[in-house]
């Protein structure tokens, strides 16, 4: 996932430093290139979130978590990955694939590229699962205190 997202993130700064050359150097415009930069930013930025979830780096704001005891914070960090496993469900997956499909169906293209969107939405669905294979892992891991905060 890690190679992945560098490679996208390749991509994304070619894709622009293109972009301004084009502009300013060949006094041409490719539009093009600025929907790549915004699918290839879609892609980076919901990948990303489920990579950060994977190493447990997402944000939070643990000041009150801090206080309560070592077995609270167990329940409190199961409770957690319970909630991230639903909204990654619910919203990522079963929504996601509400639009992939829906879009697909619809036969809906992009302006400039004229490739499906459902392609371009497919990221969330499968970053949803990801989150939850992930939460499921890190609750088996809290469970037998194998991962602590």
């Amino acid at each position: 996932m890690e190679f992945f997202l560098i490679v996208v993130f390749t991509l994304l700064v070619f894709d622009v430093l293109f972009q301004v050359f084009s502009r300013y150097i060949l006094k041409a415009s490719f539009s093009w290139t600025e929907e790549l930069a915004r699918f290839s930013l879609i892609w980076m930025s919901i990948l990303g979130a489920a990579y950060l979830n994977a190493k447990r780096e997402h944000l939070s704001m643990d000041f009150l978590y801090r206080k309560f005891s070592k077995e609270t914070q167990k329940k409190v960090s199961i409770f957690i990955e319970i909630l991230i496993f639903l909204f990654a469900l619910i919203v990522m997956v079963i929504g996601g694939l509400n639009l992939v499909y829906t879009t697909l169906h619809l036969g809906q293209l992009s302006g400039t590229l004229r490739i499906p969107l459902g392609y371009v939405y497919v990221i969330l669905p499968f970053s949803g699962l990801l989150i939850m294979w992930f939460s499921v892992y890190h609750i088996a891991k809290i469970s037998k205190n194998q991962i602590t905060d």
